[in-house]
Formats: C-alpha cells, structure tokens, sequence
C-alpha cells in the first residue's frame, strides 16, 4: 500500500470545492479520438443536480409511492437532516413517515430493524457511519442474519445510510470508511455512489430490495452537482445493485475505485490523457455484491491495475479486489503487479495537511499510473 505524501487537500466549503465535471471526461474522449482509442457514445444530458437532492428526491418519491417506507434518524425530520438530505420531507409527509429519535443509534437502529422484521420498510439514517459502531448488533446480528436463521421466512427490508469515510478536519473518531467493514458480512447488500445518478438510482433500489442493504455516501459530496440524463430523472430509475460502471473507458491501464475517489480516478485519468495514458475508470458502485465480472474483463482489456480508497490497507476493499484478480484468469493478463492505493495505516489525523496526506489524491494516482507503467513523468 501507499501512504501518499501530496499536500492537496480539497476545502472545507462544498459549493467552492474542485470535482470531476463534465468538461473533464469530455476532455478524456477527446484524447482517446486523438489517439485511436474508442469513443462511447455521449449521452444526452437535460439538467444538472446535486448528490443532495438526487438522495432527497429518491426517499421522497419512494415514501410517496410506498406507504410502507418511512425514514428515521437523528434531527431527519424538523431540522431536515444535519446535511439537509431530508429537506422539505417532514413537511410533505409528516411525524408517520419521517421520524426524529434520540440520540440513541442502538435503540433506533433496532427499533427500524424490528419495523421491517413486521413488514415495513424503513430507511434508517445514520448521522455519520462512524456512529454505526453503537448499532452494529442491530445491522449484523439482527439485520444481515435473519433471513438466513429463519430460513426465508422473515424478510428484512431495510437501508441503512449515511455520511462515511473522512470529510473535513473532523478527526480519528469520525472519519472511518466502513466499506470493507459492511462488504465483509453475508446477508447485507453494500453500495456507494459517486455521483448524482449513482445517489438516485442505487437509493431507490436499495429501498425496494428485499434484503438489508447499507449505503455508504459521502459528505463532500452532497453539494457536488452532476449533469444527468431524463433517464436519471424518472420516477422508476434503479441501478442495478451489484453491477459497476465504466466511467471512462481505455486501454492502457484500469483505475478501479468507489464513492468520492472514483472523482478523483476520473480528474487522474483527464491529466494523464494530456500524456496519451488511456485509463480506463471503474466505478463499482456496489461493494457486495461485488462486480467480478467487470473487474476481470477491465483487467483482461488494460492489463494493468490500481486500486484506490480511503480504507485501511489491511483487510480493505483493495485486497479483496487484488485476492479476486490473483484467482481469476484476469491474473495471467497481469503486465505489472497491482498496486493499492488506500488510506494511510493510522488513525485520521486532524490537521487539514496531515489528514491530506493521509487519504489518497489525484497527484499521487497520477504518480502511481506512471509507475506502474513505467513512463516517465512529462
């Protein structure tokens, strides 16, 4: 694994804040045109909409479509939400349907898990995932085994979201990637979204899934706004749970990553095109069930791999992804080892330069690239 050493750091205020934008990928496609490379056809694109209100407008279409899904959490309903991801919900639908609990995740948690053990389903928020840890009897005893213990005959509905990983300057307690934690567990279904499809579309399948399903978001993302197409828009939009996306397609190298840092694969990929380095993005959207498939047939097409995350090195989603390469026919189309890019192994530092260095950033995936496929910095 790699402790990345750059001093970049994205700031604090979401509406300023750098992201992959549009003009980036179009300036990928460009390059490949250029280059010979293959170009996928671009999509219309009707209007632009933030991580915030694609999560706002999944809940509240799927609690106006279903009177049995209702959404609970600490401050989700007269203070809309601590990220305001439940604006205007309280007020639509009422005390019935959008919950404020105290400040108790193991008593709520276990309050929404019995709630769908009797056949409603409820979409549970957690202010931050690092306040999971209080809950976690509830989603793993509780949530992610009963379906199994009983065999088939109790069903569990229910979503579990909130922030994860690191935002900013909010220290070791609050900063964890809980991915590889939640992945880990048979019985739960695990996604993370990057952008504003991904948020609408994986959300509104997560809430009518049968099964237990944990939604890993991003704080820095929530006011990050994305074009997205009329498709994204309706009011039956689902992604697929367990397949990912190819976000950039190329040939010389696969960049494979998830929520935030699939951003900063794509703004990686834009600079190294500037150098005739095609990456090809993977977005996995899903981290269980995971999309072997598009790994393999990414890796067997590039013949080169990184991994990037802001997990622990140990135990992470990068090693997962590396174990399943290493025992599918994707290994013998390896021209290089797989690199992992992931959080440093400590706990998160709090001042804004060492948490930085402590969570992978674009300079570093550029340096790795290189690396890995031996071409010399321009």
């Amino acid at each position: 694994y790699l402790i990345p050493l750059s001093s970049s750091h994205y700031p604090v205020n979401q509406t300023t804040m750098h992201r992959p934008s549009l003009s980036a990928c179009q300036l990928i496609l460009r390059s490949f045109g250029r280059s010979g490379g293959n170009i996928v056809a671009s999509r219309r694109f009707a209007s632009s909409m933030n991580v915030r209100d694609a999560l706002n407008s999944a809940m509240r279409e799927e609690i106006e479509r279903d009177p049995n899904v209702f959404l609970m959490g600490e401050e989700v309903a007269q203070y809309e939400g601590a990220y305001k991801v439940s604006k205007g919900l309280w007020k639509l639908m009422g005390d019935k349907r959008v919950i404020d609990t105290p400040i108790t995740e193991m008593g709520f948690a276990g309050l929404a898990v019995g709630a769908a053990m009797a056949g409603l389903r409820p979409i549970c928020e957690f202010m931050t995932f690092n306040f999971s840890m209080q809950a976690i009897d509830h989603v793993i005893n509780s949530a992610a085994k009963t379906y199994y213990m009983s065999a088939g005959d109790v069903k569990v509905p229910i979503v579990f979201r909130g922030p994860n990983g690191a935002a900013a300057g909010v220290a070791a307690q609050h900063s964890q990637d809980f991915a590889s934690w939640y992945s880990h567990c048979p019985g739960l279904k695990v996604v993370s979204p990057w952008n504003s499809e991904d948020a609408r579309g994986l959300l509104k399948a997560a809430i009518r899934d049968n099964d237990p399903v944990v939604c890993l978001e991003n704080e820095m993302m929530y006011g990050v706004s994305f074009e997205v197409s009329p498709e994204c828009e309706s009011k039956d939009f689902l992604i697929p749970i367990g397949k990912a996306k190819i976000e950039i397609p190329g040939n010389h190298i696969s960049l494979i990553s998830y929520g935030k840092f699939v951003g900063l694969c794509v703004e990686a990929a834009a600079e190294l095109a500037k150098e005739g380095i095609q990456c090809e993005v993977l977005n996995l959207r899903t981290l269980r069930p995971l999309d072997e498939e598009a790994i393999v047939k990414s890796v067997m097409k590039t013949h080169h791999v990184v991994t990037v995350e802001s997990c622990w090195p140990q135990c992470g989603m990068g090693a997962e992804i590396a174990a399943r390469i290493m025992e599918s026919q994707a290994f013998d189309y390896l021209d290089a080892p797989l690199t992992r890019m992931t959080g440093a192994d400590v706990p998160m530092p709090y001042a804004q330069a060492l948490e930085a260095a402590a969570l992978p950033q674009v300079a570093d995936i550029v340096r790795v690239v290189r690396r890995t496929l031996n071409r010399a910095a321009k």
